[in-house]
């Protein structure tokens, strides 16, 4: 199947989702991307049997994370376990892995050990405190680097309550979508050098990005970032409302004077506008406990799609807090290009789609998730390997 990076051959040596969903945005992208799993596969495979103790065949989220792909198991506690693993690398563009720097020391995957030999490979790491640092070999997931240490969950928690949960992967995908942009980036500058290179994402620096705005307060201004409850917000135009039948929205007003006239338009409350409380954004910002009280009382009396008329009669910019459920049925994610069918041996599965499109090329999965140990006799006969070797191999446990 062609694709942007047709031709380019991607291993993978990555548990649970940030490694593996760098790789599967490869794969979406045209690479042939193939995973290398242990003999009791990547974790990931029995999510479910690990969070609610349910066996199931299907795993959603492994699913999202790792089609496309072709699965070998490689046993590499053993030493032709791990020359095989060489082998790979040698024909490879990109080797991609999660795995912490001194489980890759041991197999002599770590890229000190890899680069000398094969210059010309981009190497990603993906890590939770960077590879090279005091903590590079500390255990965290998403949930401790980017959620909890990142400054994430401390942003969104506000006086007086408890942080919140992160849903599942939200750092995870953010570092892999980075990851497969970045990778992208070093085969482009391997055309230009003929070198690759390590391309480093810690998840802990992905949390300090993607609060950035905040962040870089505290850094040029040295401001303490305080977080505010709805009925205290900076901006009240930039807030939560609810409609008389309990639906949730967000107005969008960033520009405050700009959309307050509006705002008070759509919602006939012109006296707004002359009342010196809320006159100015900063007077709005001084009474916003006072504003919001208004006008949780206003949207109170009618329902979401009698606002939605009057906002957009009157330029009133505003989203509806969804679901995932709703989200899923929201002909507007449909069309843009939220969901992909991924072929599959039972017909085609509705999955989440990658997150970008291209004009000039386009890009689908290429199948579902492999199965464990799926393509280790293809793979290793493309290496050149005999079927005499591969029963060899199976006898000594390297693979299975």
């Amino acid at each position: 199947m062609s694709g942007l990076l047709s031709g380019i051959k991607v291993i993978e040596m990555g548990f649970w989702v940030a490694a593996p969903a760098a790789a599967a945005l490869l794969a979406d992208w045209g690479a042939d991307v193939i995973k290398v799993e242990p003999p009791d596969g990547d974790p990931f495979r029995a999510y479910f049997a690990w969070t609610v103790g349910q066996s199931t065949h299907v795993v959603p989220q492994f699913e999202l994370d790792n089609r496309g792909k072709r699965s070998i198991v490689l046993n590499l506690q053993t030493e032709r376990g791990r020359e095989i693993m060489g082998r790979l690398l040698a024909g490879a563009d990109v080797f991609v892995t999660n795995l912490r720097p001194r489980v890759l020391q041991r197999f002599g995957l770590d890229y000190e050990t890899v680069h000398p030999r094969l210059p010309r490979l981009v190497y990603c790491q993906i890590s939770a405190y960077g590879p090279d640092g005091p903590e590079r070999d500390r255990a965290a997931y998403d949930v401790g680097a980017f959620w909890a240490r990142g400054g994430v969950a401390a942003s969104l928690t506000v006086p007086g309550a408890h942080p919140p949960h992160q849903r599942g992967g939200m750092g995870d995908h953010m570092a892999g979508a980075i990851a497969a942009g970045a990778i992208a980036a070093a085969l482009l500058a391997r055309e230009r050098t003929g070198r690759g290179q390590r391309v480093s994402v810690p998840l802990l620096r992905v949390g300090a990005y993607m609060m950035g705005w905040d962040l870089s307060m505290v850094l040029r201004l040295g401001t303490r970032i305080e977080t505010a409850d709805r009925f205290h917000p900076r901006n009240p135009l930039m807030n939560c409302y609810q409609e008389r039948d309990g639906r949730w929205f967000w107005l969008i007003g960033l520009q405050s004077d700009r959309h307050w006239p509006d705002l008070c338009q759509a919602i006939g409350r012109e006296d707004l506008l002359t009342d010196p409380r809320f006159a100015t954004a900063r007077a709005r910002a001084e009474n916003a406990p006072e504003l919001v009280a208004e006008l949780d009382r206003v949207f109170g009396t009618r329902t979401l799609t009698d606002w939605a008329e009057l906002f957009d009669r009157h330029g009133v910019w505003w989203a509806p807090v969804q679901t995932l459920n709703e989200l899923a049925a929201d002909p507007v994610a449909e069309a843009a290009g939220a969901f992909v069918d991924v072929p599959a041996p039972e017909g085609p599965v509705r999955m989440v789609s990658g997150p970008v499109d291209f004009s000039e090329t386009c890009w689908m999965p290429r199948g579902p998730a492999p199965e464990l140990g799926q393509h280790t006799e293809e793979v290793l006969l493309e290496l050149g390997f005999s079927w005499d070797e591969l029963e060899r191999l199976k006898a000594e446990g390297v693979i299975i």
